[in-house]
């Protein structure tokens, strides 16, 4: 049986570095939104940072980002009654099939972070970090200016 290599993908937080600039959440937002543009974005589609796939949490001088942490032995994958969540083979990350999720809240529910959420458009679909898959690197670790978000790459034989 030949094995396999799979590239499991993490965004490591390093709050010591985060100065809750929201760059990140900016970043997120403008990335998921329909135009793909910041002003449009905020002006046009009337996006709030609440809808970041991403949130800075701040308690006096701590300040990190919160976001999906694409769990080995995701709860969230277990509790899906739909299987609207799985998880992509090369990369690692959890993903959510919008057209498959009835809304039922069981993956909010289950997940020890608290970083799946409801969509604010729809409010009838999950909605959470999915590491960005048509870019190299996700956009809220490109946007960090002092590296407080960073991406590793783990290859892991099967």
């Amino acid at each position: 049986m030949k094995s396999k290599i799979a590239v499991k993908k993490k965004i490591i937080i390093r709050p010591e570095y985060c100065m809750a600039c929201r760059l990140c959440e900016i970043a997120c937002l403008v990335k998921h939104s329909k135009s793909r543009q910041i002003l449009k974005a905020f002006k046009e589609e009337n996006l709030t940072l609440e809808e970041s796939r991403i949130q800075v949490q701040q308690q006096g001088e701590m300040s990190f980002a919160l976001q999906c942490r694409h769990c080995e032995d995701a709860w969230c994958l277990e509790s899906c009654l739909t299987g609207a969540l799985h998880q992509d083979e090369i990369s690692g990350a959890i993903l959510i099939d919008e057209e498959k999720c009835i809304g039922c809240w069981s993956c909010i529910m289950s997940c020890p972070y608290g970083v799946i959420l409801r969509n604010q458009k729809t409010r009838k679909v999950a909605t959470k970090c999915d590491l960005c898959p048509d870019e190299k690197i996700p956009a809220c670790v490109m946007a960090c200016p002092n590296e407080a978000l960073i991406l590793r790459e783990n290859k892991n034989e099967k």
